[in-house]
């Protein structure tokens, strides 16, 4: 029996970027994006592992939100809106914790991206530590395959081709399970597809994925 697809997902606009797709594993943060600016805490962090689209809705907040990347203390505007990527590698926590002190105190909002959530992050400030203990986290889950499949069809489309099934379950069973292993098998099965004048089918994939075997 042939194996389906489910691409049904709902999809949304991510301003300025492509549309950011909708699934099991990320509908919560997906929510808490949406509930915004009636959040519970001037703060959210989004936690997920690589590949999982984490920096991807940040943008989509930060769009929507007006807001810029996290600034120098002495810089937090009123009401100033702010990304802080990698929040858990942060070298200078006193920076970090005077950062969230002003932004709070100035009624912003702060939006932190990590691979865990605070209270798995390696802090040696008590200071910093407590404070981040009250933020609120939107886990995100690593991409299924109807989600892997879903961004590969419609980055596909984005450039035009419009491959079998065949074609995405073959890819699918043979690359990492993140978003940015799909970026990278479409744009250069797009690139051998022009330069041979050739189709997307699973014999050109085959050979596409070979070459780029260490």
């Amino acid at each position: 029996m042939t194996r389906q697809l489910a691409l049904d997902l709902g999809h949304r606009p991510a301003l300025q970027r492509d549309d950011f797709l909708v699934a099991a594993a990320n509908q919560d943060a997906v929510a808490w994006i949406d509930r915004w600016p009636d959040w519970p805490h001037f703060a959210l962090a989004i936690a997920g592992p690589a590949g999982a689209g984490k920096s991807h809705l940040a943008a989509v907040w930060q769009a929507r939100a007006g807001a810029t990347t996290a600034p120098d203390p002495a810089q937090v505007a009123p009401h100033g809106r702010y990304v802080m990527d990698d929040a858990d590698r942060v070298a200078d926590e006193t920076t970090f914790l005077h950062l969230y002190n002003l932004t709070a105190e100035r009624g912003g909002n702060l939006l932190l991206i990590a691979r865990d959530p605070p209270a798995r992050w390696p802090l040696r400030l008590p200071d910093l530590r407590s404070r981040l203990a009250s933020v609120p986290v939107a886990q995100l889950a690593a991409p299924d395959d109807a989600l892997l499949a879903a961004v590969m069809v419609k980055q596909f489309a984005d450039r035009q081709l419009r491959p079998a099934d065949d074609v995405v379950l073959y890819i699918l069973a043979r690359i990492e399970r993140s978003f940015a292993a799909v970026r990278r098998i479409v744009a250069a099965l797009d690139q051998a597809a022009l330069s041979g004048g050739r189709p997307v089918t699973v014999a050109l994939a085959r050979e596409v994925l070979r070459d780029q075997e260490p």
